[in-house]
């Protein structure tokens, strides 16, 4: 068993991994990222063992991420209606699982793994049956997470899958952060936060192939058309101002759109543009209903996603 704080904690039991100069800490509750810090200096905005999460801070977007546009969506012949998460905009946001205690499925101390688990069951909405486990690994690199989902049903279902970090590079606010978005296009979204089409980001405010600062921007965009290397992989990078360290957001296996977010909106007192939420995604909002990149999990089948961060320069 790996080391845990000592409960009770608004999030339930921790389990913190450790390699070299790097500390990680997941968290019962959805199996959330609370926390990932080299040399003592913080990488996430997070939150305290003691605090409750807001913002969807580290947390695992299961079985869809961002928003689905009133929660009513039709699958297999049937009409379906989500519970309405998001009140204030009318929809269904982030999945089912934040929520839910996750169980300890595995842990090795010498590779700094620890492994969790959920069952989604059916239920109003979403009568569909999923296995979740989500593998959290420290490594010379960084912290690698991959989340691996298996359809336990007898029935097909639509699936996809976000994680919600935010970071931070010990800036007061994200305005003088620089940015790299490595990405050719961006969606639009209407006044709930729903998609209205996609555009091309050369020549616009939302540019940022090429490191510059975040400025007074504000983002809540999801970008796609993502510049890849030969192996299929990249990364949004998050530097300090001084240019000399900073961590990047891998984008490895199963990840189609990026969704950057610079917290403009949080209710939470001096939370608002602390940190850049940078939330790797395999669909974009509302997929449940425009059919955008969704996942349809046959039984039996399943799905890899993966991400990582990986802190670069003089930390």
């Amino acid at each position: 068993m790996p080391p845990k704080d000592t409960p009770p904690r608004a999030s339930g039991e921790q389990w913190r991994l450790r390699h070299g100069a790097q500390t990680a800490v997941v968290v019962e509750l959805g199996g959330a990222l609370r926390l990932y810090e080299v040399g003592g200096r913080p990488l996430l905005d997070g939150f305290t063992g003691h605090e409750p999460i807001t913002g969807g801070r580290g947390q695992l977007l299961v079985p869809w991420p961002n928003r689905v546009a009133a929660g009513r969506y039709r699958f297999g012949g049937a009409d379906l209606q989500l519970p309405l998460t998001e009140p204030e905009n009318g929809n269904a946001i982030h999945g089912l699982l934040r929520w839910v205690p996750w169980r300890l499925l595995d842990h090795d101390e010498d590779a700094a793994t620890v492994m969790v688990g959920t069952t989604l069951f059916p239920q109003p909405g979403y009568p569909y049956r999923l296995e979740v486990a989500a593998e959290y690994r420290l490594g010379r690199e960084g912290l690698e997470t991959t989340v691996t989902t298996t359809n336990a049903g007898d029935t097909a279902a639509p699936y996809g899958v976000g994680q919600h970090p935010y970071l931070t590079v010990g800036t007061d606010v994200v305005d003088t952060a620089l940015l790299t978005v490595p990405a050719r296009s961006r969606l639009r979204t209407d006044g709930h936060g729903l998609p209205t089409g996609e555009e091309p980001v050369e020549g616009t405010a939302y540019d940022f192939r090429a490191a510059r600062p975040i400025g007074a921007q504000r983002l809540d965009t999801a970008y796609t058309d993502l510049d890849r290397d030969p192996a299929g992989h990249c990364a949004v990078r998050l530097g300090h101002p001084s240019g000399r360290y900073g961590i990047d957001v891998r984008l490895i296996e199963g990840v189609r759109y990026v969704q950057l977010y610079t917290g403009d909106t949080l209710g939470e007192p001096g939370r608002r543009r602390r940190g850049v939420a940078i939330e790797p995604m395999s669909c974009p909002a509302d997929a449940f209903r425009s059919g955008t990149a969704l996942t349809v999990l046959e039984p039996g089948a399943r799905h890899v996603f993966r991400w990582g961060l990986a802190p670069w320069g003089d930390w």
